[in-house]
């Protein structure tokens, strides 16, 4: 199930709800209708500082999967 915003015009609040794409929630506190708001997508987190990060994790645990071929250190 999505998370949606939604906004009750009778008592002014905005409020996040978990609810099914086809439900018809109304407000919790005074039980009006709620209008579906439409939502500021979030970028997917590919980041370089998120990559860095993975990447130290990784290699201070022994593994190097997820560096490319040519960044992975040379055997001895």
């Amino acid at each position: 199930m999505p998370l949606f915003d939604f906004h009750c015009s009778a008592c002014n609040k905005s409020l996040e709800l978990l609810v099914k794409s086809d439900a018809k929630p109304v407000c919790p506190d005074c039980g009006a209708e709620l209008a579906k708001l439409v939502s500021c997508p979030v970028a997917p987190g590919g980041s370089a500082a998120i990559i860095a990060s993975a990447r130290r994790r990784a290699a201070s645990e022994g593994h190097f999967s997820n560096y490319k071929p040519s960044e992975r250190p040379r055997g001895k």
